[in-house]
């Protein structure tokens, strides 16, 4: 779907830049923030593939991907300075990519004739995946695994669009519906701060 496409080219971007910024908090050279940029754009749709045996892995088949993420992350390098300005953008932005590798992701999967459930299990990873692996490199705990409403808005999306596919709706109507859910499920999580339970270790402190 050639919409689709598109939202992932801006996502892949987006992802880039915001993996290069990480990157440049941390004092990475030219090469650092240009790696953190492609793992944390491309590392979900990679984790996806090795895990389905999906081959050749998305940007080995269409290296101009690597393209868009070093450029976006040099890009970055030098706009550094006026992104902050930018904050908002980049995290609706990024609500955008995670819906819509999600989607990717499961589209991807169901064309292998996996079952539903390994289905909404590839979009999750292609959702969240990057951002997992960009924070690890750089000693954080991952966003994902904190209070954050992220992957369940992956978990959301993919759901929603598999069950709306069985439903045998048009593909195209089950892939606007899927976006434009997910999407406005992460603004308002963003919005109202919605969070999931936290553990903070208060309650096992006695048990020591």
């Amino acid at each position: 779907m050639e919409l689709l496409h598109t939202i992932y080219l801006i996502a892949i971007t987006a992802e880039a830049m915001s993996g290069a910024i990480m990157g440049m908090r941390r004092g990475m050279d030219l090469f650092g923030i240009c790696l953190l940029g492609t793992v944390t754009a491309l590392g979900g749709g990679t984790a996806r593939d090795l895990l389905l045996g999906h081959y050749p892995i998305g940007w080995i088949a269409h290296p101009e991907y690597l393209s868009f993420t070093i450029g976006a992350a040099i890009v970055t390098g030098f706009i550094a300075r006026y992104l902050h300005r930018l904050r908002q953008v980049f995290l609706l932005v990024d609500g955008l990519g995670l819906v819509a590798f999600t989607v990717i992701g499961c589209d991807v999967a169901m064309g292998m004739g996996a079952h539903p459930t390994i289905v909404v299990f590839a979009g999750v990873i292609t959702g969240i995946f990057g951002g997992l692996m960009r924070d690890v490199l750089c000693n954080e705990v991952p966003m994902v695994l904190q209070r954050e409403l992220y992957a369940t808005v992956a978990l959301f999306t993919g759901v929603l669009y598999v069950g709306l596919l069985w439903l045998e709706l048009n593909t195209a109507f089950a892939t606007l519906t899927a976006l434009g859910s997910g999407f406005l499920f992460r603004v308002l999580a963003m919005t109202f701060r919605w969070r999931l339970p936290d553990f903070n270790g208060k309650e096992i402190r006695g048990l020591d």
